[in-house]
């Protein structure tokens, strides 16, 4: 068996020029990852060096500069193609981010193929932007949303799943991993359930795509969204993916320029994907900065990342729990890089308040997911959420802070 060489975390944190910043008089310590990530100097500078020496824009020029561009988008594309192991580059198409991936979905599949008495499936636990859009268009097409239920430690409840399946199912809609609790879901068992029933399946991957490998093809998922932001990369920028015989069935989820193969005032032909998705003018700037974000991720490695990150999580989990008053809403036997939790000594919101004093940057709230507060009778939690480039002196100094805000309100 060989043995994986750990991360150089001290290597890895030069090449993010955030960390080595002070907040307010204390040293950043930076634990709100699962919300989006810092950006390496091979992001920011290949973007820096886009504006300043090589700014044109893609697909309509026939001159060099504007070639150039559309070159260095096309093989952004490539490499989301070969980062999530899709069959072929027309599969990938650029979006805002996961939430208009969710949404092209939502729009372009579910509003032209769900009908009156479908269901549509979506998990407890998910982000307010896999629950809305699959909410609006059932109303819209007298369509059912059912819920798969979650155990009190924030694990779905498969055998509700699997009743819940049936010749009424018509898209399946879950997390890979949910931002509010950590839990990493079953994703390839509920793929294949859902499959069974003839349903279709949207993989919101915005949590997993920064901490675990992603293969669409052995998932077998129809649909799969993530965005650049929470991989190290840029805001602006998303990547769907859709298997080739779903795309060609969708509509387009908007209209406008470069998403056309003929147009008249009477009738309109559009393109093929990706273009026939990608409307107008992308951000192009993002997409290329996108690119040195997922190179840097694989180039450090998902086994020595999860390594990593999973001794930061046993870490932070055996110190939280070791301080009276605090309750960790979510404790699944698969988590991700991320503790949520609550004080009976404090709000959540004065917990990040006294925290950010020490210059610790974690996320208060509902997380963009208040089923899941309702679901554990929490108005709020407080989110600590770990990267590779995260310490355990950063764990240590995050418990012993929290120490300290119990003593505020003692």
């Amino acid at each position: 068996m060989t043995l994986l060489q750990p991360l150089d975390v001290e290597k890895i944190r030069k090449d993010f020029p955030v960390l080595g910043i002070q907040m307010n008089g204390k040293p950043l310590v930076y634990l709100d990852n699962a919300a989006t990530t810092q950006k390496p100097l091979s992001v920011i500078e290949v973007m820096n060096d886009f504006y300043h020496n090589r700014y044109a824009t893609v697909n309509r020029g026939v001159y060099s500069l504007s070639q150039q561009a559309t070159d260095a988008c096309d093989q952004v594309r490539l490499k989301c193609q070969k980062f999530i192991n899709a069959k072929k580059t027309a599969e990938i198409i650029f979006t805002k981010g996961t939430t208009e991936g969710v949404n092209l979905v939502a729009t372009g599949y579910g509003r032209k193929f769900l009908k009156a008495g479908d269901e549509v499936i979506i998990s407890a636990m998910e982000h307010h932007a896999n629950l809305v859009p699959w909410q609006q268009v059932c109303l819209e097409k007298g369509a059912k949303l059912q819920v798969i239920p979650m155990n009190d430690d924030g694990e779905l409840l498969m055998e509700e799943f699997q009743k819940l399946l049936s010749s009424k199912t018509k898209i399946v809609a879950v997390a890979h991993i949910s931002n509010a609790l950590g839990t990493i879901n079953p994703v390839k068992e509920i793929i294949r359930l859902a499959h069974q029933s003839g349903a279709v399946i949207f993989i919101d991957g915005a949590q997993s795509a920064a901490h675990m490998k992603i293969d669409v093809q052995d998932l077998d998922c129809d649909f799969f969204a993530f965005s650049g932001h929470k991989t190290f990369g840029p805001t602006g920028i998303g990547v769907l993916y859709g298997k080739m015989e779903h795309l060609e069935a969708m509509d387009p989820y908007e209209f406008g320029g470069d998403m056309i193969k003929s147009v008249t005032f009477t009738e309109t032909t559009f393109a093929k994907s990706p273009k026939k998705f990608e409307a107008g003018t992308p951000p192009i700037a993002q997409i290329i900065g996108l690119g040195p974000a997922l190179d840097y991720l694989q180039t450090t490695g998902f086994d020595r990342i999860a390594s990593h990150e999973h001794e930061l999580l046993q870490l932070a989990t055996k110190r939280l729990s070791e301080i009276p008053g605090i309750k960790i809403i979510g404790t699944a036997s698969r988590k991700a890089s991320l503790v949520s939790f609550v004080a009976d000594f404090a709000h959540p919101h004065d917990i990040g308040t006294i925290l950010d004093q020490e210059g610790i940057a974690i996320r208060t709230g509902q997380h963009c997911a208040q089923p899941v507060m309702d679901r554990f009778g929490v108005l709020a939690t407080a989110r600590a959420s770990f990267a590779f480039y995260n310490t355990k002196e950063e764990v240590n100094f995050f418990a012993d802070s929290l120490k300290k805000v119990k003593e505020v309100f003692q």
